[in-house]
């Protein structure tokens, strides 16, 4: 006898799991079969997997490197712009004029004198010529003057009338250090005496010697010396005059071929550089004039040329 047809329930199963079905029983009920004409519903028929989501430890990793990519890019930013307002401007010819004029408002530079002093003042000494006193027993200043070291190695020119007569001759340079000196040449005529000092400072100067034959009279001079002994101290002035003749108020002396001078002079003054205003000796001071027995500075001096000082040492020519 045949079987009835068995049929799907619209119902749904149940959740419990069915008992297994022995196949080959005749009294078991057939296996039920899923209703194909029941379509799917679509969240069924093609299911679709949520997107992979990253470990929580990945993405604070990410945000992190993104972080430092930021502040790296803005430390790069912020360096650029400050090289940017730090780099150095070019100098312009109006930049240099402008520092130049600053500083000339600002500074007030030294004289012409001034410099000249500078330049000629490590070459400046201090000549007393010693005697005897009239008794004979005691040691005693006979003339006080200047000289001026022409070659580094201690040759000193001075005036005859400084030392002449002296039992010996004191020397102090620049630099303070004190020597005794020798008379090596001497030239009456010019009133010039050479002098070789015994001892000289390591790093003696000389002075520079310049010529006379453009000099004209309004050019300005200085005269360093040791007036009465004090010193080294200058006076400026000009040129007065040239080819001037002197005459001593003995009436012993009498020396021509002469520069005039109004820079002070005294006593002292003899034997000292008459210099430029580029500290380049030009004379020898060698005489102020005198009309009284004051023996002081009336507003006339003299110099020998410095070609005639110069020929005293056999020294060519210029």
């Amino acid at each position: 006898m045949p079987r009835p047809a068995l049929y799907s329930s619209s119902r749904p199963a149940r959740s419990r799991t069915p008992a297994a079905v022995d196949a080959t029983d005749p009294a078991a009920p057939a296996a039920q079969a899923p209703d194909a004409a029941a379509p799917l519903p679509s969240s069924q028929a093609s299911p679709t997997l949520p997107p992979a989501s990253h470990p929580p430890a990945l993405k604070r990793q990410l945000v992190a490197l993104w972080a430092i990519v930021v502040l790296l890019a803005a430390l790069l930013a912020a360096s650029a712009w400050q090289h940017s307002r730090t780099a150095p401007r070019k100098i312009t010819q109006d930049d240099i004029d402008a520092a130049v004029l600053r500083t000339l408002e600002t500074t007030t530079p030294p004289s012409a004198a001034a410099r000249a002093v500078e330049s000629i003042g490590p070459s400046v000494v201090r000549v007393v010529g010693y005697g005897r006193s009239k008794n004979g027993k005691e040691e005693v200043e006979r003339g006080i003057g200047t000289g001026v070291v022409i070659v580094d190695k201690g040759i000193i020119l001075t005036n005859l009338h400084v030392v002449a007569g002296a039992d010996r001759i004191g020397i102090t340079f620049h630099d303070g250090l004190e020597t005794t000196a020798s008379v090596t040449g001497a030239q009456p005529e010019n009133d010039l005496a050479v002098l070789q000092a015994h001892k000289v400072p390591d790093d003696l100067e000389a002075a520079t010697l310049r010529s006379t034959q453009d000099l004209r009279p309004g050019d300005h001079v200085v005269a360093v010396g040791f007036p009465f002994g004090i010193g080294p101290s200058a006076s400026a002035g000009v040129v007065s005059g040239l080819k001037r003749e002197f005459t001593s108020p003995e009436g012993k002396r009498q020396l021509s071929n002469l520069i005039q001078f109004d820079a002070a002079a005294n006593p002292g003054n003899s034997g000292g550089p008459l210099v430029t205003m580029d500290g380049e000796v030009v004379g020898i001071v060698t005489a102020i004039l005198n009309p009284t027995q004051a023996r002081t500075f009336i507003g006339i001096g003299f110099a020998v040329p410095i070609e005639n000082a110069a020929s005293a040492i056999g020294m060519p020519p210029f």
